[in-house]
This record gives C-alpha cells, structure tokens and sequence, in this order.
C-alpha cells in the first residue's frame, strides 16, 4: 500500500509540474491602449520622430522552455503618427506607406537563438517575417521578454488578475527593401528606420 501510495504521490505531482509549466498564450490587445511602436529617421535636414498603437496579436510562451517561443504582431498602419500635419498626409499616402491598399504590418515569429535566461527574464534573437507594404522579408531582431506572474491586476485596465509578457526590441530596416518611396527625398527621410518596440501581453485567469 506504501509503495502505491507513493507511486501515486509522485505521478500527481509530476502532473501538476507539467500543467504548471504549459505553454501561457498572451493577448497583445492592450486593454490599456498603452502599448506602442516608436519609429525615427535621421536625415541630413530633418530628424522625424513618430509612433504607432494599434497593435494586436499573440505570443505562445512557455516559462520554463523561452526558446520555444512562437507568436505574431500586427499593427495598424493607420495608426502611425507623426508631429506635423503636412508629414502626417503623407505618411499615409501611396507614395509612403499607401495605408489604403496595405493597411497593416505584421512580425511573425518562427524561432529563436542565443537565448539567456535569467530569472524570469529571458533575452534572445528572435527569428521571423517582417511584411510592410506588402513585401515580405525575413528578419531576425533582439527582445527582451520579462515574464510577470500574477501581475494583471497591479498593472491595471483588468478586473480579473493575470500573467504578463512584456516585450521590448529595437533594431533597424531599410525602407528601400519594402519600396516605402525608395531612393526618394533621403536628404529629408533617411533609408535606415529605427524602430522600437514596447508591448505587453496579456493572459487573464479564468473567472
């Protein structure tokens, strides 16, 4: 009876070892509405500063296996913004980003490399498809993922408490590679973009 009782002992905490370590799926819909994109050129005449919050998608993320790591962004081009209002028209126009025929840019995640965890924070080169104005080209990027148990609530915009991915990237392309009015007007907008990324994902515990 021992011998069984300890069978059992051990096969119920070997389940609830792997139900607590099941992949977390996260929501990037910011009931917040303060997740952004930042994105700047630096041209000879002009330094152009702007940001983006229409963000959605998901991330699969799994705590105790962060390599595994899969998931997409999208963001609604429409939601670019930039100071001046001249610039603004533009920026929407055919020419630029023609936010009509391609209204988002999507980042689809298919892997990762060179992952160093510490604690509960986890850095790594995020492998994927970049897709902007239709033209899809593959790119990998540095993150930061910090995973936050249990920290729905404190951060706000939830009744409910929840777990949290927050995800930070910066990294550079060129506007040429994804015909965004190549080889035009570079002595006011420069080819290389800078781009920073600021989410956090959401995943509420069922009520």
């Amino acid at each position: 009876m021992k011998t069984h009782h300890l069978i059992a002992t051990i096969a119920i905490t070997a389940l609830a070892t792997a139900l607590n370590a099941a992949p977390i799926t996260f929501d990037f819909k910011d009931p917040k509405g303060v997740n952004n994109i930042v994105f700047q050129t630096d041209a000879p005449l002009e330094s152009i500063n702007g940001t983006a919050n229409g963000i959605t998608g998901s991330a699969v993320f799994d705590p105790e296996n962060p390599a595994a790591v899969t998931g997409s962004i999208t963001l609604d081009v429409k939601s670019l913004r930039v100071p001046n209002d001249a610039m603004q028209g533009h920026l929407a126009g055919e020419r630029w980003m023609n936010a009509e025929a391609f209204p988002t840019i999507t980042f689809e995640v298919t892997g990762a490399s060179n992952v160093r965890a510490n604690g509960d924070t986890t850095e790594a080169d995020l492998s994927g498809n970049l897709t902007v104005k239709g033209v899809t080209k593959a790119v990998t990027v540095p993150a930061k993922l910090t995973f936050l148990k249990a920290k729905l609530k404190a951060r706000g915009g939830s009744k409910v408490d929840g777990d949290l991915l927050v995800v930070r990237s910066s990294f550079a392309i060129k506007r040429s590679d994804y015909g965004i009015n190549a080889g035009q007007q570079l002595d006011k907008v420069s080819d290389e973009i800078h781009l920073s990324l600021s989410v956090v994902g959401i995943a509420p515990y069922a009520e």
